[in-house]
């Protein structure tokens, strides 16, 4: 009954595959599984080695994984940019799942009690229309059964783009950017900072600061993708 429901909506409503175009099929949900299997996964080694280089000497983020690594012009950049500027809101739910399942061993050992997305600035939210690491954090929130807030962390200075940044710059653009606004929900907790992909970790790990100096036990991170 489910197949047909989907067959009978996608005759009138077909749903296209965000990395190639392609029409999906009744069983495939929201990116092709041809796209699907060409995306590079992050194995342990390499987030072993991204953890040293991004977070180990800040001592600030207790642990971090993503489940897929962020190649340039390939399938996961126009999934992401779907995702972040066409409203694929379902998208970002299924790599949230996606997440949840692959990671769950994780979560297990950070005992997470709280989830947050990395917040956007309002004027970049109300130009976009929605945040979409709130929609990564609902899918995982929805996989582990874990609450998420998106109210307590606040973005309070716009920052540029970190695009073409030296991680010095980032750590500077991004520095007193971001504010907790109820210190209470996050005492004595583990929180798991949730963003679509981390490059060089400094969002993350200004982020982390703010939220242990606020009281946090301790922080955690997890992306779709990392990126060099």
């Amino acid at each position: 009954m489910k197949e047909f429901t989907i067959s009978f909506f996608d005759f009138f409503l077909p749903r296209f595959c965000p990395a190639c175009q392609r029409r999906l099929n009744t069983g495939e949900k929201y990116v092709c599984t041809e796209c699907l299997s060409k995306i590079k996964p992050a194995d342990e080694e390499r987030i072993t080695a991204e953890f040293k280089r991004k977070f180990e000497q800040d001592k600030i983020i207790s642990g971090f994984s993503s489940i897929y690594v962020f190649e340039k012009d390939k399938e996961l950049q126009s999934i992401i940019h779907a995702l972040k500027y066409n409203q694929r809101f379902l998208t970002g739910k299924f790599f949230g799942m996606q997440i949840g399942r692959y990671l769950n061993s994780f979560f297990k050992q950070w005992e997470i009690n709280l989830i947050i997305p990395v917040p956007l600035h309002s004027l970049k939210k109300a130009e976009r229309g929605y945040n979409q690491s709130l929609y990564l954090t609902k899918g995982i929130s929805k996989e582990l059964k874990i609450p998420f807030n998106p109210g307590i962390l606040k973005r309070i200075r716009f920052t540029n783009t970190q695009t073409a940044l030296t991680l010095k710059e980032r750590k500077e653009n991004v520095g007193g950017a971001f504010k907790v606004l109820d210190r209470e929900k996050i005492k004595y907790r583990n929180i798991l900072l949730i963003d679509d992909i981390i490059t060089t970790g400094a969002t993350i790990t200004e982020c982390g600061k703010v939220l242990l100096n606020a009281g946090a036990s301790k922080v955690y991170a997890v992306s779709v993708a990392i990126a060099d």
